[in-house]
């Protein structure tokens, strides 16, 4: 803990001195004698902004035009700042339409907003290395906001994201805490799963999107990098999906790109806002299996279809164990309740020159399992912005640090089967004093379920994002911007391997895994900024460079023979030191980028990216690219024949875009032969073979959509278009055993496609002094397909993929029902060669989404505020377990259906034919049905507290709400959660149910 306090206390002395120096710069500024013939001559102008019924607005954004000064306004709808007597005052808000007017020595000005709801003409959207907005936007950007998933009780912000966006996929990783998520972009374009990430900036800085790999129970899917963010301090998340918006970043965009933007402070007014959340999690579904008697009913059933006497050898759970008693394993494992804490603090102010936002958080969370599990999380975060008196010079930084532990059990231990697999009449996993009962399991001649129970992993992450980004404004033309951006993530895990986790019949010795990662990064990016009306037109540039550097290290060590346990970890105490590992890599990426954009009378846009590349992963002569797209858009509606003859149509703009990006997500070094030590002195042995000709996967994007407003944009609606077409795959290709080496880095003649359609409607339901409802729908529809690969046949890949199928497909065999003679599974041998094997797969089954989409309401009465949103997914899904009629192992109630006379069930049995062919029929069609489902995902109630009564506290603002997660599922799905899928056991969506305050002082 004192390694964290220390590195805290180095973030906050740096943010300390910085806003001092940012101070200091202002000072100076200001008694510059180069300025003193300057009129600066100041005002004071006050005012209530409030809508067309007179109701104040809070949180609306003064800004000076022209100028980088601004306020908001407060829970009053009142405002202050200070300008000069002929400045211009722009009043923006979101849903309402941005209003300017000239100050003209005025010391008061009242404002009231209309509304435009739908069209957002003037809410900024983050593209990158630029600003838009919706109506002007040539690219396809999706945007969430703070509003929409700070209270959700996750870790991930990817978390929160699921069911917002339409075209984005994410996909859990498990019910583990930290567990990263996979998020999928319009599909997937890559054969290889490492070549799917899309990439992450935060406040400007990229960050590595490979999840981090651990030793502990989330060692499938590894650590989400995003973990230690404070979701709290998002202001919004931008994805970036087809060319025009994605071509900008190069290589680095192929699979998308994911922009967070954190807060910053916006008022010169200090605040404190305070928040804390407290709630239970739970697991909200169980499937229904069989009771004691239910299955030793089966049991006996199947020895007696077999003519066998059951025994101590082949029956313990007929014989040897209790034929009374009764354990719900899965209220036993995964019953308990897991508790939820969030705290929140920022404070913010500043002047006219400079703002400032501090913030802090805590977040913890248990576990639904009988274990001493936690995670812990928390966060700092800064954001300071700087202008000069002269506004020839902007600062801006960002600092975010988040250091998390999480407590798990060790890798291996399976707490989800056993719940479902287990007896219900099997011995208890615990003795009376805590530790594993082995006895009656040793006598069955079986270990204990939850053997390695007590080995534990912890895992402590530290993750700095640092961005600094320097404006200077040559004229009201040109500028200098350049953005200096470090982030370091540093990850240590300690797993101990007590012996009481282990039969103490068997030899076993205290032991220990020991695990280090690191990732370092700094990227420089000076650009050159160009912006000009003509007349009608307006031009906007931008010419910059991309110098980045990352280093990645891990480091792993085992320790054994520990003299105790309480010595476990300490390296020093081991009795010996085993399989000592040190592996680090270097990246480095420069690049040349330009974009220019033109729009004609706000009707016509024409946007030109471009961007060469150079990665270090490629060899001399394949490390540079060239990558570009070109996007327009035509505002039709502004044309005089559209407008003069819509009676409904109050927007309407069509879009589209073309270009290509690159892909060089593959290993470093992987164009070099490599050696490694031999194992007596002086020699090397080759590890790797060396291929320096592979270059660039390259994706094809393109896209066509169009934006509608109706009924003066009470209802909008946009229908997007995009087919991506990713070449020349980057994999390892298989050698021949004779060559000495598996395999070899290479450019694959295979092409995979991505098409689909994206729908989104947003409409004003009622807009009314009191009532408010707004919904949002998207849904998308894609569809993914291996269009090209010639030679297939011979490859690796021959036995995974299907040229003219998606990628995510099984090959099944052909299901022909029950043999009337055996009364068992039957199977299509389809080249009656006497056995199942590939060649018998003849059913190419698609397992991926048909279409998916969220469902958004927001209600507004008075001082209550209701925001519920509806996810829905329509797949299939299979449960590949649980209906081994017969078996030694728990079964649900279903199979009863085999006691009678059932077509659907094979013959109770546990011999070894029965065995074979129930798990040779997983492999058919026959586990397969409806997985579609239709998810109450968030549900948020909020009462805004009464002014008075704040007000008579000295706070100037305050509100409770619920929160919600997971509360209802439908689905036929008979599985635990449709959300998983495949296999019908696992469960990621549990039931949070939170409440909690919030103070603005």
């Amino acid at each position: 803990m004192k390694k964290i306090y220390s590195r805290l206390m180095l973030i906050v002395l740096i943010s300390v001195l910085l806003f001092f120096c940012a101070l200091t710069v202002q000072a100076k500024a200001a008694n510059n004698p180069l300025h003193a013939g300057d009129d600066y001559s100041q005002q004071e102008v006050r005012g209530i902004v409030s809508d067309q019924a007179g109701i104040p607005l809070p949180g609306v954004t003064v800004a000076v035009k022209g100028k980088n000064r601004g306020t908001t306004t407060d829970i009053d709808g009142q405002y202050s700042i200070t300008i000069e007597p002929n400045d211009i005052l722009i009043f923006s808000f979101v849903g309402f339409q941005t209003f300017e007017e000239p100050v003209n020595g005025r010391r008061e000005m009242n404002v009231r907003l209309e509304e435009e709801i739908g069209s957002l003409g003037e809410v900024q959207i983050n593209a990158g290395y630029y600003n838009t907005t919706k109506r002007e936007s040539t690219g396809n950007i999706s945007r969430v906001t703070a509003e929409e998933i700070e209270l959700q009780p996750v870790i991930s912000p990817l978390q929160a994201l699921q069911g917002r966006m339409a075209g984005v996929e994410i996909i859990p990783g498990g019910n583990q805490p930290g567990m990263a998520s996979t998020i999928r972009i319009r599909g997937r374009n890559s054969l290889r799963e490492d070549g799917n990430f899309p990439l992450y900036i935060i406040d400007g800085v990229p960050i590595n999107s490979t999840p981090i790999e651990s030793n502990s129970l989330i060692g499938n899917t590894g650590m989400d990098p995003l973990n230690t963010l404070n979701i709290s301090n998002i202001e919004s998340i931008e994805v970036l999906k087809d060319a025009d918006a994605t071509a900008i970043y190069g290589t680095r965009g192929a699979n998308g790109v994911v922009l967070i933007t954190t807060k910053k402070g916006k008022d010169r007014i200090t605040g404190l806002d305070a928040r804390v959340y407290k709630g239970v999690s739970t697991v909200p579904h169980r499937l229904d299996l069989l009771n004691t008697q239910q299955y030793l009913q089966i049991r006996r059933q199947a020895f007696e279809n077999d003519d066998v006497e059951p025994t101590i050898y082949n029956a313990y759970d007929l014989v040897q164990w209790d034929q009374n008693r009764y354990t719900d394993w899965q209220d036993f494992f995964f019953g308990g309740t897991s508790p939820v804490t969030d705290v929140n603090l920022a404070l913010s102010g500043g002047s006219d020159n400079t703002t400032y936002r501090i913030s802090g958080s805590y977040f913890n969370q248990g576990t639904v399992y009988p274990a001493d599990l936690n995670y812990q999380k928390m966060t700092g975060g800064l954001n300071l912005s700087h202008t000069t008196r002269d506004e020839k010079i902007q600062l801006n930084l960002s600092l975010n640090y988040g250091v998390d532990n999480n407590r798990l059990l060790g890798n291996g231990v399976n707490l989800n089967s056993n719940a479902f697999r287990l007896p219900p009449n099997a011995p208890s996993i615990f003795n009376t004093d805590g530790s594993l009962h082995w006895e009656e399991w040793g006598e069955a001649g079986i270990s204990n379920p939850l053997e390695g129970f007590f080995n534990s992993s912890q895992t402590q992450s530290y993750n700095l994002v640092s961005n600094l980004g320097i404006t200077y404004q040559f004229s009201s033309h040109f500028s200098l911007r350049t953005n200096l951006g470090y982030t370091r993530f540093n990850s240590e895990e300690l797993l101990k391997i007590p012996t009481r986790s282990y039969n103490p019949a068997y030899d076993y010795t205290h032991s220990s895994i020991y695990s280090q990662a690191a990732r370092t990064s700094w990227i420089i990016e000076p650009q050159l900024i160009y912006s000009r009306k003509f007349g009608e037109g307006r031009l906007d540039a931008i010419l910059g460079t991309t110098f980045q550097k990352s280093e990645n290290s891990k480091m792993e060590i085992q320790g054994d023979d520990y003299a105790s346990e309480v010595m476990i970890g300490n390296l020093n105490a081991a009795g010996s030191i085993l399989n000592p590992s040190n592996i680090s890599s270097e990246y480095r990426y420069s690049a040349l980028f330009a974009r220019l954009g033109f729009n004609w009378d706000q009707k016509y846009f024409i946007n030109l990216t471009g961007r060469r590349d150079g990665s270090s992963r490629f060899g001399s002569g394949n490390r540079i690219a060239n990558f570009g797209a070109i996007g327009g858009a035509w505002i039709f509606i502004d044309e005089p024949y559209v407008e003069n003859n819509s009676k409904f149509l109050s927007f309407g703009k069509f879009r589209g875009s073309y270009g290509l990006t690159g892909n060089d997500q593959i290993g470093d070094y992987g164009y070099l032969d490599t050696y490694e030590a031999t194992a007596g002195p002086g020699g090397l042995y080759p590890t790797q073979l060396s291929n320096p000709d592979y270059s660039w996967e390259i994706n094809k994007k393109m896209e066509a959509a169009v934006d509608l407003g109706f009924f003066n944009d009470r209802l909008n609606l946009t229908l997007s278009w995009y087919k991506n077409q990713s070449s020349s795959q980057l994999v390892g290709y298989p050698l021949p055993a004779i060559t000495g080496f598996r395999s070899v880095q290479a450019n694959l003649p295979a092409t995979v496609q991505n098409t689909g359609w994206e729908v989104e409607l947003a409409s004003v339901n009622v807009k009314s002094r009191n009532w408010r409802w707004q919904t949002f729908l998207n849904v998308s529809f894609p569809k993914n397909m291996l269009i090209s690969y010639p030679g297939i046949e011979q490859s690796s890949y021959s036995n995974i993929y299907r040229v003219g199928h998606p990628l995510n497909i099984e090959l099944l065999y052909e299901y022909e029902g029950l043999d009337p003679e055996t009364n068992y599974y039957r199977i299509a041998d389809v080249n009656e060669d006497g056995r199942l094997d590939y060649e018998d797969r003849v059913i190419i089954k698609d397992i991926g989404k048909e279409f998916f989409g969220g469902l958004t309401n927001n209600l507004t009465y008075k001082n209550f505020s209701l925001q519920f949103l509806w996810e829905f997914v329509k797949q299939e899904g299979t449960i590949r377990s649980l209906t081994d009629v017969g078996q030694l192992s728990n079964q649900r109630v279903e199979v009863l259906q085999a006691l009678g006379n059932q077509v659907r069930f094979q013959r109770i049995s546990q011999s070894y034919q029965a065995y074979t062919e129930y798990y040779n029929v997983l492999d058919t069609t026959f586990p397969f049905e409806d997985a579609s489902f239709f998810r109450l995902k968030t549900l948020s109630l909020g009462l805004s507290l009464p002014q008075a009564f704040m007000e008579s506290i000295r706070v100037k603002s305050g509100s409770l709400f619920i929160n919600g997660q997971n509360l209802l599922t439908l689905t036929k799905f008979g599985g635990m959660d449709p959300e998983m899928p495949n296999g019908g056991t696992s469960f990621v969506a549990l039931r949070t149910v939170t409440g909690g305050i919030q103070l603005n002082f």
